[in-house]
């Protein structure tokens, strides 16, 4: 299974940013994921997913 970190990237997501950021929310999502299955926590939160996704996006490393 992923880490909550993982997930995030997966999602294209900046962990630290969100983390830093957020704190409440990320922590409240955190422990949410480590009792739900990775398609379950998507599926509750696909709209709130987006919306922090436009809000910090991971930065695209070319390489």
């Amino acid at each position: 299974m992923d880490t909550f970190e993982e997930y995030l990237a997966k999602k294209k997501i900046n962990c630290e940013a969100f983390r830093k950021d957020e704190k409440s929310l990320w922590r409240e999502w955190a422990a949410l994921f480590q009792i739900m299955h990775p398609n379950s926590f998507t599926a509750q939160k696909l709209f709130l997913i987006n919306k922090i996704r436009r809000r910090f996006p991971q930065e695209v490393t070319k390489g």
